[in-house]
């Protein structure tokens, strides 16, 4: 299968493949309406926002596209199947797009850039184009030698009609529309705010080549993921809050499970790095730059 489509019609949405993506929205605020409003889908809904969060910052973000701290292959299985129930495609597609969004980030190659093609393409038109439809099994190298996460990834859609049943069988309508449909629109739309408002709004501490912002609401609302702009001039780090009034939850919960031995070598940031001083001429720290690229290496 071809990686690009760049024919004319590359860019225009797949309507008849993306059909459930709209149909989604439609069906969850009329589902939220007519079962209302309760403890118990707030429950549901707060529940399964927070494990489909985790599952993208903690797996699809900071390990398979960055790989920022090491686990074994039982947990790095969880974190992708975790992963299928958030319908962003497959893990390895998710982390071959990012990584090039890290290389070419808001220069005409990047994959989503408000700069260079607007909002709405940043934010979910370049998702529902042709162009992007494939997974970039080279980019990837280093994760797809799994064969269980190549099978995940070629199978996302079934995990996620799996997880909406599996909703449906344990909460009924409430667990369905609030713990699977209302809980997936704004995971999914929380998500995409990264690659568009947060290139857009918000402030910039360190000065690199892209247009990366800090946006603490973000942050709240993607568990860390707004402080982009302290992202993308560390990218090695699995700690985006930088400093102890920039709430990270999911590098807070990282923490906790190197504590428990689940996870290991949580890559902080260094000093020098998040004061943006150079270190000494000579120093093995001095390879440390804005653009430090991602890491790609075999797993221990």
């Amino acid at each position: 299968m071809d990686l690009d489509y760049t024919g004319p019609n590359a860019d225009r949405p797949r309507w008849r493949e993306n059909a459930p993506f709209f149909a989604l929205h439609a069906v969850a605020i009329g589902g939220a309406i007519m079962v209302g409003w309760s403890w118990a889908a707030f429950a549901w809904f707060a529940g399964s926002y927070a494990v489909r969060m985790f599952a993208i910052t903690g797996g699809l973000h900071r390990y398979f596209s960055h790989r920022t701290f090491k686990t074994g292959r039982v947990f790095q299985f969880v974190l992708a199947f975790l992963a299928m129930s958030t319908a962003q495609q497959g893990p390895l597609w998710w982390a071959a797009h990012h990584r090039r969004h890290h290389k070419e980030s808001d220069t005409p190659n990047d994959l989503h850039s408000p700069r260079q093609r607007g909002f709405y393409w940043s934010h979910v038109g370049w998702i529902l184009s042709s162009r992007h439809r494939a997974t970039d099994y080279a980019k990837i190298k280093d994760f797809a030698k799994y064969p269980e996460l190549v099978f995940l990834n070629r199978h996302d859609m079934a995990f996620v009609v799996g997880y909406g049943a599996l909703t449906m069988l344990v909460g009924g309508p409430i667990g369905f529309v609030w713990g699977f449909m209302m809980s997936i629109v704004v995971t999914w739309h929380a998500t995409f705010c990264i690659n568009s408002l947060a290139h857009v709004l918000g402030r910039r501490r360190y000065d690199t080549s892209d247009d990366s912002r800090n946006n603490g609401v973000l942050a709240l609302l993607t568990f860390g993921e707004g402080w982009h702009n302290n992202h993308h001039h560390y990218q090695r780090s699995a700690r985006q809050g930088f400093f102890w009034w920039e709430v990270d939850l999911t590098y807070y919960v990282l923490k906790g499970l190197e504590a428990l031995h689940v996870v290991r070598d949580v890559a902080g940031v260094p000093r020098h790095v998040r004061d943006a001083v150079m270190p000494a001429p000579g120093s093995d720290l001095l390879s440390s730059t804005n653009k430090v690229p991602v890491i790609t290496g075999r797993l221990p």
